[in-house]
């Protein structure tokens, strides 16, 4: 993951058939995601968005050889 993903945890995901899902954007507040959201739904009322929280994990220090 980019440095530029880790600092914007909040994204919007479209929704799609048999469990499958698409971030659309990432933003670093949660109320601009929830705006933008909001303006996806009213564009495309056939699809699926919803915000959600994308923590990233911290990886394992890699061992000294």
């Amino acid at each position: 993951m980019t440095y530029q993903n880790r600092l914007s945890p909040w994204c919007i995901v479209r929704q799609l058939p048999k469990m499958q899902r698409v971030v659309v954007d990432r933003f670093r507040r949660h109320q601009e995601a929830d705006a933008r959201a909001t303006t996806l739904r009213r564009l495309t009322p056939g699809a699926t968005f919803v915000v959600i929280f994308d923590p990233v994990a911290e990886m394992p220090p890699e061992p000294n050889l």
